[in-house]
Parts: C-alpha cells; structure tokens; sequence
C-alpha cells in the first residue's frame, strides 16, 4: 500500500500542475496557485520521506507534516473555486482527490496514536 499511496500522490501533484498550468494569470490567482504547488507537491515529497523514516515517532511526526499539507491543499483548491478564480467543475476532481487523501492521512495518523 505504501507504493501504491506514493503513487497516487504523485499523480496528484502532477494533477495539480496541470490544473495550475491552464489558470489565467492574474496577481490574485498567481499567489493562489503558488501556495497550491507548495502544497500539493509537498504532501507526495513528504510521504515518500516518512515511509524511509528511521523509526515510528519519525514516521509519525512526518505523516503529520503530510496531513497539514493535505488539509492546505484542500484550502487552497477551495479558494480558487470560491473566488472564481477556478470554475468549480475544472477543480471538481482535485478537491475530491484532496479531500480523500486528507482523510486517508488522518486515519493513518490516528492509528500511529492508538
């Protein structure tokens, strides 16, 4: 499953760039979708580096790192489609996506607390 997480992460931010690639470019939208990249590709780059972790509190304190990114992710997406910056059926999928990998990496942090 680890791989399997990696990669869907992966084609997320790759998702994400593409998304981001056919935005207008405006100063509003150019912030946005600058915080978005940061994001969403930082969520996959920190997955990757929490299944290498030395040990179980490194693994665990990574994964956390992972859903804050994921939660701002979602943010992000969210403000695009509310500002109109985004029409919301471009962006429908993205936040989907999100929204279900935010809650694959809560479940996961909640069990590394049991």
């Amino acid at each position: 499953m680890e791989k399997d997480l990696e990669q869907r992460t992966k084609r997320f931010a790759l998702a994400v760039l593409e998304f981001a690639s056919s935005l207008p470019r405006n100063r509003a939208a150019d912030v946005l979708v600058k915080q978005l990249l940061r994001s969403a590709t930082s969520m996959g780059a920190n997955y990757r580096e929490a299944n290498r972790g030395v040990s179980r509190a490194d693994f665990a304190n990574k994964i956390g790192t992972v859903q804050k990114e994921a939660a701002e992710t979602q943010y992000w997406i969210e403000l695009l489609m509310e500002s109109g910056i985004a029409n919301a059926e471009s962006v429908e999928n993205l936040h989907k996506e999100s929204t279900e990998l935010l809650a694959i990496f809560t479940s996961i942090g909640k069990r590394l607390k049991e």
